[in-house]
């Protein structure tokens, strides 16, 4: 498969995992006070602009960087103008329902291994086949119980916990939450961050998670989601 050096961003990319442990602590720090959101994180559809010279996503996305973190995968059914954004459109639930779990259909896949679930996340396609997202209290990955989706604001800073994220595809399930099931941060996973507006519900939440086991085993997902949050 083809890949591309991405020399933009590698740098910021190193300095988030080197701070990793300062924003676990920052994170704990947070959580202690501020207030748990409620409702649905509507997502914004993920698109390309050019800016600075480059196509970069803004709206929910996906990429994948690959072993080592000094260059992203490129989708071959990625958008033309930059192939290492999979840009993601909201579900028939129009996003993450926070404090519940969207677990995928009982048929999760379809006997091309197309995934079939569509509540958070529309099927897009990725290296041929159709991926998309679910939540569930048992980690379809480890087999361990984990909580619903919950993020908390402190003032305009968000932290969470989205332990139950789980991308599916190939008739396989990576979890790719944060942290991971058991509480745990490894390999470039990184904890849950973003930013809320009390005012106009704008959010933008990324994390990064590591990939274990299947084809991409090694690589680390990186999520982008924006969009408004629907109060329940």
């Amino acid at each position: 498969m083809a890949v591309m050096k991405s020399r933009a961003g590698a740098t910021a990319l190193m300095l988030t995992f080197a701070l990793a442990g300062i924003l676990l602590s920052a994170g704990a720090a947070i959580s202690a006070g501020g207030r748990t959101l409620a409702g649905t994180l509507v997502f914004a559809p993920g698109k390309l602009i050019h800016s600075g010279g480059k196509y970069i996503g803004v709206g929910t996305y996906f990429r994948m960087l690959e072993p080592g973190g000094t260059q992203y995968f490129q989708n071959p059914d990625g958008p033309a103008k930059n192939l290492t954004y999979t840009l993601l459109r909201p579900g028939t639930n129009k996003g993450l329902e926070l404090g519940a779990y969207q677990a995928p259909p009982k048929t999760a896949f379809s006997s091309t291994g197309n995934s079939l679930a569509n509540r958070i996340t529309q099927p897009q396609p990725f290296a041929a086949i159709n991926f998309s997202i679910s939540t569930a209290a048992t980690d379809a990955q480890s087999h361990e119980t984990v909580a619903a989706p919950t993020l908390r604001v402190k003032g305009t800073k968000i932290t969470g916990n989205l332990s139950a994220w789980t991308a599916e595809w190939n008739k396989i399930y990576f979890n790719q939450g944060a942290p991971k099931p058991g509480g745990t941060y490894p390999g470039g996973t990184t904890p849950v961050t973003g930013t809320y507006n009390p005012k106009t519900k704008a959010f933008v939440v990324t994390w990064y998670s590591a990939i274990v086991g299947g084809p991409f085993n090694g690589f680390i997902g990186f999520w982008h989601l924006q969009g408004k949050l629907r109060a329940s």
